[in-house]
């Protein structure tokens, strides 16, 4: 969700009003995913990166997420849509973590789609944690394969993503589910966060329709296995 601080910018105004408009394109996008039917939608909220920011923008950042949690549990509730997060979430604030587990509790029934939380994430953190982990479990490096690493990542519960977005017109992935998007594919547009809506949305899913996945096969190989 790129582009919060150059929208504001254009407005004239700190970043943070940036921040705070881009919420609505979160709704955006969120009904337009359960409108298509998406099953899970990731958005990457706070980055580890992201406390290199000026302080006054992360403790705005923070608040701006507590309050938004809060503000839309009704509506998540109301359209069945299930609330997880994925990253460092213990070294969050502890208002911020209360009110996540409040509303990942709240919501943990719903099946309609499910909206996950990148806070405090990295892909190198997750990649760091999982290598850890599989050390202190002391697998065997026979033992070692794609399953067994993709089950040690914070994403173990859900599927890989097919489709990555990104505004504002930046052309990297930032370090966002690296492991995971491995066949996914990539979407960038100029739109800054802020003004992405669902008919953005909508072009991205029918650019996404429009591709041919081939998952290392050719093209012909497809045709005769279809």
């Amino acid at each position: 969700m790129d582009g919060n601080g150059r929208w504001a910018k254009t407005q004239g105004r700190e970043r943070i009003f940036g921040h705070f408009n881009g919420v609505e394109a979160v709704r955006a996008s969120l009904k337009a995913a359960t409108q298509v039917g998406v099953k899970y939608l990731t958005l990457y909220a706070f980055s580890t990166e992201n406390w290199n920011r000026p302080k006054e923008e992360v403790d705005a950042l923070m608040n701006l997420l507590v309050h938004t949690i809060v503000a839309e549990m009704d509506e998540l509730d109301k359209n069945e849509v299930r609330l997880c997060a994925i990253g460092d979430i213990d070294s969050l604030p502890e208002n911020c973590r209360v009110e996540l587990q409040k509303g990942m509790h709240r919501t943990a029934h719903h099946q309609r789609i499910t909206l996950i939380l990148a806070l405090n994430y990295s892909s190198r953190w997750e990649i760091m944690t999982a290598i850890r982990q599989i050390l202190s479990d002391k697998v065997q490096p026979s033992a070692v394969s794609t399953e067994l690493v993709s089950q040690y990542l914070s994403t173990s519960h859900f599927p890989d993503p097919e489709l990555l977005i990104r505004t504002s017109g930046e052309r990297r992935i930032s370090n966002f589910l690296l492991w995971q998007i491995a066949y996914a594919e990539l979407y960038f547009t100029e739109t800054l966060w802020p003004d992405f809506n669902e008919e953005e949305f909508y072009q991205a899913i029918l650019d996404f329709q429009s591709r041919e996945r081939r998952f290392g096969q050719t093209s012909e190989q497809l045709t005769t296995t279809t």
